[in-house]
């Protein structure tokens, strides 16, 4: 009976545990909100430069961002497959824009196999305010 009463004790403290840790999605959500610290939201756009992108990083479960000089691009993808921070992100597009209606193919880092993909939603500017 004893080991039955402790072994109850420790599934609950686990329990306990596991439910006082963020989620996934919550650290995906935390590591956006540090990304745009301290800058503004612009009005929503469709397209985005291709040439005017310096960097890309995927945000676990969030978002996908985009450098472009010091603006900041961040796009909530409309549908498809979760985003893994270690994606490779496959674009292909038919001009020099990136666009809410092109679809981006996901590989897994490690293995190079074709994971899903996500459709691009509205590109949300974020600048520094000047002042």
């Amino acid at each position: 009976m004893r080991i039955f009463s402790s072994l109850l004790a420790a599934a609950a403290l686990a329990a306990t545990a596991a439910s006082a840790a963020p989620s996934t999605d919550d650290r995906g959500e935390a590591r956006l909100a540090e990304a745009i610290k301290g800058r503004l939201a612009g009005k929503p756009v469709d397209c985005i430069s291709l040439r005017s992108i310096s960097s890309t990083e995927i945000i676990d479960r969030a978002a996908i961002l985009y450098r472009s000089g010091s603006r900041l691009y961040v796009n909530r993808p409309e549908a498809g497959s979760p985003l893994h921070r270690g994606d490779i992100l496959v674009t292909k597009t038919s001009g020099s824009q990136l666009c809410s209606i092109d679809t981006v193919r996901l590989l897994d880092s490690s293995t190079r196999f074709e994971r899903g993909f996500v459709s691009l939603g509205k590109f949300i500017p974020y600048t520094r305010p000047r002042g």
